[in-house]
């Protein structure tokens, strides 16, 4: 079967004018998180780029610029397993007092064989795809506020099915990587959830959405010597093979599309994912949430997510 020509095959999304409108955006060096940023600043909006490789992002904003020249991007250094980093990032935004109309949480890890722990001492995956989010989320809360923004965070096909692992949230007694995977996108996908209703509550006036890419060839299953694995794995080469041909799954590009669509849809909506076969692939639409998103976990996870960073919400 021959390769698809992307341009010809993909679906794709209409975004509105986002002139004015300040959007940051985690992960954004490469795979979805660079196709969000990229189609953000093509929309008008000034797109901060906090990556951890300084040399990557610069490529990352060369390669937009290289397709929209007079594209507004602020690289900032960040590194979400480190509370420090979080922290003094949200401490120059806040400085600089710019409202923040769209946070896109969307970086994460996946899967490293053995169990790893951040700076602070947190599983790897726990506290790089969700604790680190929760705390940025916190410290940019008074620019959310100000811009009256809508914050996504990107869960993944994987939050399907299993659920919190409360009695071992670190995985200390026996590490499964794709149980400890699953569980940090379950977790942010409760977060961002309970963040909704609770600015619905306060009047906060941020709305919270969630999205997931489903599946797509990126950098998260490659090779990543810095987790233990030195060269992709079976199912990276798959889901490539099977996306050259258009079978099935998506593409980077596409794969941006939901939270795209999560963050600038007029009509609202809780949950954004492809509605192909399987939501593996497809056009972007509102998704029903899955059954680990239904628990009641959201507020216990809360509570617990914010003793663990040491960060007030309200």
């Amino acid at each position: 079967m021959p390769r698809r020509d992307p341009d010809l095959t993909l679906p794709d999304l209409t975004l509105p004018d986002l002139t004015g409108r300040r959007a940051l955006v985690t992960g954004a060096s490469d795979g979805i998180g660079l196709g969000i940023a990229t189609r953000l600043a093509a929309a008008g909006a000034e797109v901060v780029m906090p990556v951890r490789d300084q040399g990557k992002g610069e490529a990352a904003a060369d390669r937009i610029r290289d397709h929209h020249p007079t594209a507004r991007l602020r690289l900032e250094s960040l590194d979400l397993s480190s509370l420090a980093s979080v922290a003094a990032l949200g401490a120059r935004l806040r400085a600089d007092g710019a409202p923040l109309h769209l946070l896109v949480n969307n970086a994460g890890v996946m899967t490293p064989p053995e169990r790893q722990v951040t700076e602070d001492g947190f599983e790897l995956q726990l506290g790089t795809n969700h604790l680190g989010h929760v705390a940025l989320t916190a410290h940019l809360l008074p620019l959310l506020r100000a811009g009256g923004a809508r914050v996504v965070s990107q869960t993944s096909i994987a939050a399907r099915g299993g659920g919190m692992h409360w009695e071992d949230l670190q995985w200390e007694r026996g590490y499964d990587a794709m149980g400890a995977y699953r569980q940090s996108k379950i977790a942010l996908a409760l977060f961002a959830l309970e963040l909704d209703r609770r600015s619905t509550d306060a009047g906060w006036g941020v709305t919270s959405a969630l999205a997931h890419p489903g599946v797509a060839p990126t950098s998260l299953l490659s090779a990543r010597p810095e987790m233990g694995r030195s060269r992709a794995t079976s199912s990276r080469r798959v889901i490539q093979w099977l996306s050259d041909r258009g079978v099935l799954v998506g593409t980077a590009h596409s794969a941006a599309l939901p939270a795209l669509l999560a963050a600038t849809s007029p009509e609202g909506g809780s949950f954004f994912g492809p509605q192909g076969w399987g939501h593996a692939g497809g056009r972007p639409g509102s998704t029903p949430l899955w059954r680990p998103l239904r628990t009641g976990d959201a507020e216990r996870l809360w509570a617990v997510s914010q003793e663990l960073v040491g960060v007030s919400l309200g």
